[in-house]
């Protein structure tokens, strides 16, 4: 039930101040309103009571029943002789009610009965003596009800409602202005996790934002030139190293007489000349290629034919695959990655599986090899790392897993590695379809 997000949260704390803070305010007001409402309405009351006692004082008895029919025509206003026997309701037991009956009381004696109906008609009822001294002669006076109401509610409650409506509308311009800039970094985060160089946030706002935007930005251009110093230092030292193992390799062909030695001589230096290609390849996985519409289904088909041409037959299970914007070199890097894993730890069968499942393309590798634990597939996606099974290989540098990994979050992807029913391993790559 609690949101998630910042900006519904702060916006939800606001809301509940507000709301909180007009309805003790609304409350307080019409605690504050009630005595001179009461006042005021006492005062006409007794006003009206008054003048149409002095009225009565003043006409002759025989007169007194037109009298009544002149008040009832002209003003509104009924007078009935009160009777034993009248059936009276009293006012609601409210403080504004209590109010005015004190008021009354106070004002016409303590003799005065105040009534929200008799005998069944509702009303504003009050009573009064002609003379003090005369039980006898008491009249009810009969006043519209509104008199005795409080015109509160509905006055107040629309301003109330205004007060809220402007105050819900500034404290989501307060969220949204806190949540924004935020929500900008999270995505630049996010950019950055995936081993892309995000824009510069601006750095604007508050100046705690301000702050925190420029010091991102400061982290985001270290981060991309310490990125770009190592992949120069690691393509420069691999390329310069291709040079002397050339010329190794031609003085073994031209020196060693022994054809065993030589053979093994020539196969270090494929060895390391694959180590250094590794290396290339993990140093060059972000350089400057960009996305582009690529036919993913001709692509795999152009892997699986190489394959074929290099005396690897990889059966293939390809479906129909939407075009989409990748960027081709580096996708190819990664397939021939998993692909020379899976020949080289997982036996002869080995097969490619692609298909569209859920808003993302899916390709798989599968071998028949002794797999990997699940305890160490996220630490064999780091460089460097290897099982301590395969450590005896020397062929493997422990980068071919971590390559594709940053290609995967290149594109937006991933790469999970999974068990393959019957023994063996599934490397996965998934890539979000995006025309």
């Amino acid at each position: 039930m609690i949101p998630r997000s910042l900006l519904a949260r702060t916006f939800l704390l606001l809301a509940l101040l507000v709301l909180l803070t007009t309805a003790a305010w609304l409350s307080l007001f019409r605690f504050i309103d009630a005595e001179p409402r009461a006042r005021e309405s006492a005062q006409l009351a007794a006003s009206a009571v008054n003048l149409i006692r002095a009225s009565l004082f003043a006409a002759a008895p025989e007169k007194r029943l037109g009298l009544f029919a002149e008040f009832a025509s002209r003003e509104g206003i009924r007078l009935l002789p009160a009777e034993p026997e009248d059936r009276v309701e009293a006012m609601p037991d409210s403080r504004f009610h209590r109010l005015l009956e004190r008021e009354l009381s106070s004002r016409l004696g303590e003799h005065t009965r105040v009534a929200a109906s008799v005998d069944g008609e509702p009303g504003f009822w009050i009573s009064f003596r002609l003379d003090e001294n005369d039980d006898d002669e008491e009249y009810w006076l009969v006043l519209p009800r509104e008199r005795a109401a409080r015109n509160f509610t509905m006055h107040w409650l629309s301003w109330g409602l205004l007060a809220i409506a402007l105050a819900l509308a500034v404290a989501w311009l307060i969220a949204s202005r806190i949540s924004r800039p935020l929500k900008a970094m999270a995505r630049s985060v996010e950019a950055v996790g995936r081993g892309q160089t995000p824009a510069p946030l601006p750095e604007d706002g508050a100046e705690e934002l301000r702050r925190l935007a420029g010091a991102f930005n400061t982290m985001a251009s270290d981060l991309e030139r310490h990125e770009k110093d190592r992949s120069e230092v690691l393509a420069g030292i691999s390329h310069d190293l291709r040079t002397p193992l050339t010329r190794l390799r031609l003085e073994a062909e031209l020196s060693v007489a022994d054809e065993g030695a030589r053979q093994a001589v020539v196969a270090d230096i494929e060895q390391m000349e694959a180590v250094i290609s590794q290396f290339m390849d993990y140093a060059r996985t972000e350089s400057g290629e960009d996305r582009a519409p690529v036919d993913l289904a001709a692509l795999l088909d152009g892997i699986v034919e190489h394959q074929a041409y290099v005396g690897r037959a990889l059966p293939a299970e390809i479906g129909a695959l939407p075009e989409i914007s990748l960027r081709p070199k580096a996708i190819r890097r990664a397939l021939t990655n998993l692909i020379d894993n899976a020949w080289k730890y997982g036996g002869s069968d080995v097969r490619l599986k692609a298909a569209a499942v859920d808003g993302e393309i899916r390709i798989e590798i599968s071998d028949r090899g002794p797999g990997i634990p699940a305890a160490e597939t996220e630490r064999l996606k780091r460089p460097f790392a290897r099982l301590e099974t395969a450590r005896s290989n020397a062929g493997g540098t422990g980068l071919g897993l971590a390559i594709v990994e940053r290609i995967a979050r290149l594109h937006d992807g991933r790469l999970d590695l999974l068990a393959n029913p019957g023994g063996g391993l599934i490397a996965c790559l998934s890539l979000p379809i995006r025309r």
